[in-house]
């Protein structure tokens, strides 16, 4: 019988009771699926190439960041972004003491 409010004593037929059966989920079928999940998986970049990778892809975005900032939006030499006197004199301008 079904357990639906709407189709209260009204019988099932095979079919309609197959779709409100719960999958039968036996021991092959779990097995196989068990070892489906522990072959090994071979993988395109190794681990440690892709923390090099965003370390260096970090690195880049970090430094064309710094030259549109200061280049473009600061109305200043892009290049200049990378010196170091450049920075001595934003951290004077940031650190000053009067």
């Amino acid at each position: 019988m079904a357990t639906d409010p709407k189709s209260k004593g009204k019988k099932l037929n095979n079919k309609q009771e197959k779709e409100n059966k719960p999958a039968d989920t036996g021991k092959k079928a779990g097995s196989q699926a068990d070892k489906k999940d522990k072959t090994a998986r071979r993988r395109i970049l190794p681990i440690w190439l892709r923390i090099i990778l965003v370390v260096l892809f970090s690195a880049a975005a970090l430094i064309i960041g710094l030259m549109v900032g200061y280049g473009v939006l600061g109305d200043g030499d892009p290049t200049d972004a990378l010196k170091l006197d450049t920075w001595k004199h934003i951290l004077d301008i940031v650190t000053k003491t009067e």
